[in-house]
């Protein structure tokens, strides 16, 4: 760069750079330019908000030195102020933790005004001033961060987050923002953090009260008293997580009890068992964070079949064909993996049971398997011929062959988690 301008890398890089992580995208400050001088340098303008370009050649994203002061509700309500006069430490003071407001220089100098590195040894989560309290989307970036590194928050910081939570910050938040930061909370290599993180600061009442509505309903007496449905939600998401499985099964393995919290009767009946009633939670609750329909879909099967599945060996032949029916098994076999997987998260999301089997996948798996063999063209042809009797329609001959070709694999009978 021609003029007189200094350029460091900041935040999750240095950061990850320390912990001895893969750096996949570096971020850049340039303290001392102004737009002209960027643009006269070939950097492409992509910042709505604030000045950001994208380097000409690596195409990495160098944002000017700004600070930013709080102007209305909400986590847009900034005005912004860029210029060449703005420190490089001015520039950090504004980020959110202090493990994010370090920077590299050129020469491989660390700048640390903050105190991240130490904070960084201590796997602590610090705000680095008071300014954190202007967005509220760093509550949900700090429970995040506790699930990627499993960190603690600061006392301090924990404090603060409350009383955001109870001056109606987090109520500015809207439904996609929470969605975005909840969906990669829960590809976080410890996604249980996320969710305590939130309970422990009082913001998971308000933005998944489903989830925190949980906590302190009992678990069946067979399984450890302690042990209530919230808990065993964040051991099933974390099941999730060990295994590796993708964003739509973890985030069915976490909606799949909601229906066990007590529900008032004006939203849903008591009555109706808790599957159900977890079936209309998940639709609600989707519908009011507008969960991508992948997501959605596999999450309302589990909450509704979820303890179908594992009374699997229990089963008889027509009620497998007909829950193979149910969740569309014939035509989407991957998906149907994709909820017994979830429903193996389940079963082992108990203490003393995390490292079990689930067998009932297996035995599914096979009798879809030996069910999808039926041709239905030949029913179809037998049916139109009038060789098939004791059926009205194909699709009734069709179940009726499935179920004669799984008999013979049925499983001896056995007891099933609740």
């Amino acid at each position: 760069m021609k003029n007189k301008a200094e350029i460091y890398c900041v935040g999750g890089a240095v950061r990850d750079a320390l912990l001895n992580l893969p750096v996949c995208d570096r971020d850049w400050v340039v303290v001392g330019s102004t737009p002209e001088s960027m643009l006269a340098e070939g950097y492409r303008p992509v910042g709505k908000d604030f000045p950001v370009f994208l380097h000409p050649t690596s195409h990495e994203e160098y944002a000017l030195a700004r600070t930013e002061r709080k102007t209305a509700p909400g986590y847009q309500g900034f005005a912004v102020h860029a210029a060449p006069d703005v420190t490089l430490e001015q520039d950090l003071l504004r980020r959110d933790f202090t493990i994010n407001a370090m920077a590299q220089a050129a020469d491989g100098t660390l700048i640390d005004p903050y105190g991240g590195q130490t904070d960084l040894r201590a796997g602590v989560l610090r705000h680095v001033s008071e300014a954190f309290r202007e967005d509220p989307v760093r509550i949900l970036r700090g429970a995040r961060f506790a699930a990627r590194f499993n960190f603690q928050i600061a006392p301090e910081t924990l404090a603060l987050m409350r009383d955001m939570v109870d001056n109606g910050e987090v109520d500015a938040l809207v439904p996609e923002r929470v969605w975005q930061e909840l969906s990669r909370g829960i590809m976080e290599a410890q996604p249980s953090r996320f969710f305590s993180v939130l309970r422990d600061c009082g913001a998971l009442a308000k933005l998944l009260p489903e989830i925190d509505g949980l906590f302190g309903v009992p678990q069946p007496p067979k399984y450890h008293p302690e042990i209530d449905c919230g808990i065993h939600t964040l051991m099933v998401i974390d099941d999730a997580a060990r295994h590796g499985y993708a964003l739509p099964t973890r985030f069915a393995a976490l909606m799949h009890d909601l229906g066990k919290a007590t529900t008032p009767k004006d939203i849903l009946p008591r009555h109706i068992g808790h599957e159900e009633r977890g079936y209309h939670l998940v639709k609600k609750l989707s519908a009011r964070l507008r969960v991508p329909t992948e997501c959605r879909d596999l999450a309302l099967l589990v909450a509704r079949y979820h303890g179908n599945f594992h009374a699997a060996f229990n089963l008889r032949p027509d009620t497998i064909v007909k829950f193979f029916q149910l969740t569309d098994a014939w035509r989407k076999p991957e998906r149907f993996v994709e909820v017994l997987n979830a429903c193996a998260s389940d079963a082992r999301g108990r203490k003393d049971f995390e490292h079990t089997d689930y067998p009932q996948a297996a035995y599914l798996l096979k009798l879809l398997e030996i069910a999808r063999q039926v041709d239905g063209g030949d029913i179809a042809r037998q049916f139109e011929a009038g060789a098939l009797r004791g059926c009205d329609s194909i699709p009734n001959c069709l179940a009726r062959a499935r179920i004669h070709a799984i008999t013979p694999f049925l499983h001896p009978k056995k007891d099933a988690p609740t």
